[in-house]
């Protein structure tokens, strides 16, 4: 009789609407930048830009959903494998927090399933690193993300962008474009940072730490 009565409340429950149903493999990986064409291809916007490209590499094409606070699109990292909301938020870069407050609410995921992508000034130009955790460094758009979404213990794809030279001031250098002789090796970051997120998602982050940290 009891398990009679556990099937008819079971079958009396309304389905849930599968586009809000995390499952044990959904993660959220965003990519932090600016909006609008004057920041286009600035350093500041890698990290954006590693999602975009990483979109095009799994075959889907981000687009502005109003729900998540950004553009946005679902992908496989493979053929049965983790399922990725990707994530560009609509916001300037020091008001991120908000769309991933919104996207992780929205998916009902924690800190342990969310990735962001950033430009890093204290790494050199091209290089890649991937972290758990830690704070902020100053980088307004982490900042944000921590106020916002409850603390920084999610996972870092960390994208080189070198310091700036001489005197010039961080802030302004960050909004530049990179240099003609440097975009070649920016784009193939922007490349290599999207392959740092499928190794993540795939093998862990120690596994995918000895894979790109070799570079």
């Amino acid at each position: 009789m009891q398990r009679l009565l556990a099937r008819l409340r079971g079958a009396a429950r309304p389905e849930q609407d599968p586009e809000t149903v995390s499952g044990p493999e959904r993660w959220l990986v965003v990519g932090l930048g600016n909006p609008g064409r004057e920041y286009a291809g600035t350093r500041h916007n890698v990290g954006a830009d590693a999602v975009r490209h990483l979109a095009g590499e799994l075959g889907e094409r981000l687009t502005d959903k109003r729900k998540l606070g950004g553009a946005a699109a679902d992908a496989v990292e493979r053929p049965g494998g983790a399922r990725l909301t990707l994530l560009v938020p609509g916001s300037y870069m020091n008001r991120s927090g908000g769309p991933v407050q919104q996207a992780l609410a929205f998916y009902g995921l924690g800190l342990d399933r969310l990735v962001v992508c950033h430009d890093d000034l204290d790494l050199p130009l091209g290089a890649i690193r991937l972290k758990r955790g830690g704070g902020d460094g100053g980088h307004k758009g982490l900042g944000s993300i921590r106020q916002r979404a409850g603390g920084g213990d999610f996972l870092r794809v960390r994208l080189g962008i070198d310091r700036p030279p001489g005197r010039q001031d961080p802030a302004d250098y960050v909004l530049k474009p990179f240099a003609k002789a440097e975009r070649a090796e920016a784009d193939l970051a922007i490349a290599r940072a999207g392959d740092a997120v499928r190794d993540l998602l795939r093998d862990g982050l120690e596994a995918a730490q000895n894979r790109h940290h070799a570079g």
